[in-house]
């Protein structure tokens, strides 16, 4: 579902949101990557967890982000609603230093992450061969 009618009500949560810097850079990464865990964010951008949280909540309560539960994990997401106007909005900033920053260091921990996992993988692999 994609916004149809752009109010003074919808859009003024949305901007204030846009006001922030640590919840446009939350932002920036969420519609760049689909959607993140607290804890890749708080990496990434090097926040603690408390204001990781407080900046996802209040996206959340502007109605700009929502969560899904996969086990222990909780994924954000921007909602279908408002991902019209965040990618236009985002769009101007595309070349901002810190936001590729902030992109080229998740890159690099997703990087890390599935070279840990191949590892992981090529080990129990290995130890299958040997036990045969």
């Amino acid at each position: 579902m994609r916004l149809k009618h752009f109010t003074v009500a919808l859009g003024l949560p949305i901007f204030k949101a846009f006001g922030d810097e640590s919840r446009l850079r939350i932002l920036h990464l969420l519609w760049r990557n689909q959607e993140m865990c607290i804890s890749d964010l708080e990496q990434v951008l090097d926040f603690t967890q408390t204001k990781t949280s407080r900046q996802l909540l209040y996206l959340k309560n502007a109605g700009m982000v929502n969560f899904r539960r996969l086990d222990n994990w909780v994924f954000y997401y921007i909602k279908d609603e408002v991902g019209d106007v965040v990618q236009q909005l985002l769009g101007y900033l595309e070349r901002d230093a810190q936001l590729r920053h902030d992109q080229e260091t998740y890159q690099t921990l997703w990087s890390n992450r599935e070279l840990a996992a191949y590892k992981l993988q090529n080990r129990r692999w290995k130890g299958e061969a040997e036990v045969k």
